[in-house]
Formats: C-alpha cells, structure tokens, sequence
C-alpha cells in the first residue's frame, strides 16, 4: 500500500485536530486511550507469522477481505466521524476546500514518493515469500524498514489527532487503522524475507519499526496544547486524504476478484467496514 498520501494530513492533523475538544475530556484518559491504541496498533506487527502456514493462494483471498474491510472502514471513519465533527459550524467554503486539498495533496505526494515496499496483493499475489529470498538485494529490506518507520510513526500523529476530538472518534479511527495495518504488516514481513532476512529477526524489526507510533502519538497530544484554531479545516484534510487512500489504493485492489460469489464477498467486507464505524456512533 502506498503510504505517502497520508503525511501532510497526518502532520496538520496532530497538531490541530484537538483545539477547542480537547479541554472536554480529562487529559489522562485521553493520552491513556491513545497510548495504549498505538500499542494496540504496533503488536499488528506480529500478524505476519500467521500467514506462514497459509498457501498463497488462500493468504491473497483471506488479505482481499480484509482490504475490503479496511477500505469500509476508512471511508466510515472519514464520513460518520471527522467530517461530522468539521461540519459542526456549517459546511462552509472553507470545509469544502480542506476536503479537495486533502484529496489532491494526498495525490501529490503519493505521485512524487513513489515508496512502494510492502504493496503485497499487487506485486506479490501468487508467490510465496518463504522461497523468494534471492529476489531483492538486503539492502532493501532496511530501505523497507525505513519506510514503515515512518508510515507506522504517521499512523500515531492520526491516532493521537483523533482522540484530541473525542474518545469515538479515536477508537473509530484505530479500528480503521487497524485494518488498515493487517494487510500492510503482512506485506512488509513478506518483503524482509524475500530479502533474505530469518523469519524471527524479521518479526522483530517489523515490531520495532511499529513502536515509532508511540512517538507519533505523544507528539501529536503534546502539540495540541500550544497550537489553537486550526481544527475548521484541518479535520477535514484529513478526512480527504483518509477518502483518497481507500479510493485510490484499496478500493482498485478490489477489482482483482471477478468471481460473482467472491466479488459480493468482497462488497459485503467493505459494506461491514462502513457498518462497524457507524455502530460506534453509538459510543458517542
């Protein structure tokens, strides 16, 4: 999955999401909930060793579910959650502004970051990542590690944003994140070893370059107490990068399936993503 469409939402976001929300709720229980999502999120990590066992083919359809789950699930996230929460004012200009430029800074970013490890359904379905060591140089796994760094370190600017709105809208959007990370942790533990990398040590890079979502999150809560008045628009930027990610990179991986049976399959996952962000309404 692409990952670079998410930095200048994730950015503004954890440093404007929570003005004015944030003083509605205790500071404890806020960081104490965003603390412990991203450790949710980083043991994500771990979910590669599952698929050993599995055979190519049945991991590929098992991970087609799931992006159609994660994709639901963003889409739910952006529109029952953060964009409510932008429109509290009116849907002015000015929202509708911040939508379009999440959008088309996301494709921006995404044309001219071209980091594409860990793109497992496109560029890896059909082969198994156990006999492929010799396919990449090691020196792209670090390269690899590197970039999952800072994707996971991003995930935590969101998750921190998101709960200096409210506590619902901080689970709805880990759940999304969550999801989100399954079939992308697959692929990134896939590229280490088709670099030759031992299955534990693998595992265990995959874990650490996830932790850096704990970074992201404190950053993201400690700046929402010195920065004032930006969350008008920038809940909705990042509402429209959230819109561009499931748009462009996981719904066309849908389209892979064309078996009738599978494809409703596939539907009925994305339509649970969008189901389970609004139940969470319910929390509200």
């Amino acid at each position: 999955m692409h990952r670079s469409w998410i930095l200048l939402a994730a950015l503004l976001a954890a440093l404007g999401a929570g003005a004015g929300t944030a003083a509605a709720q205790p500071v404890i229980e806020t960081w104490g909930y965003a603390l412990g999502s991203v450790v949710l999120v980083s043991l994500v990590a771990f979910v590669g060793i599952l698929t050993l066992s599995l055979q190519a083919e049945r991991l590929r359809s098992v991970l087609l579910y799931l992006v159609g789950f994660s994709a639901g699930a963003l889409l739910g996230d952006a529109f029952i959650h953060l964009l409510p929460e932008a429109v509290e004012g009116g849907f002015t200009l000015p929202v509708s502004l911040a939508i379009l430029a999440g959008i088309v800074v996301s494709f921006g970013f995404e044309k001219l970051i071209h980091w594409e490890h860990g793109h497992f359904l496109h560029d890896h379905s059909g082969h198994d990542p156990q006999h492929c060591a010799h396919q990449h140089p090691k020196s792209f796994t670090w390269v690899n590690l590197l970039g999952d760094g800072i994707h996971n370190f991003i995930d935590g600017l969101i998750i921190g944003a998101s709960y200096l709105v409210s506590l619902p809208v901080g689970m709805a959007t880990t759940i999304a994140v969550v999801f989100h990370e399954i079939p992308q942790e697959i692929g990134d533990f896939a590229v280490l070893l088709h670099g030759g990398m031992p299955r534990k040590r693998a595992l265990l890079l995959n874990f650490l370059t996830a932790v850096t979502a704990i970074a992201g999150a404190v950053i993201a809560l400690a700046a929402a107490a010195v920065v004032e008045g930006l969350v008008g628009w920038l809940v909705p930027f990042a509402a429209g990068a959230f819109v561009y990610i499931a748009g462009s990179d996981l719904i066309p991986e849908l389209h892979q399936e064309t078996r009738l049976g599978r494809s409703l399959l596939v539907i009925l996952a994305l339509l649970l993503g969008i189901g389970m962000m609004a139940a969470l309404l319910g929390l509200e």
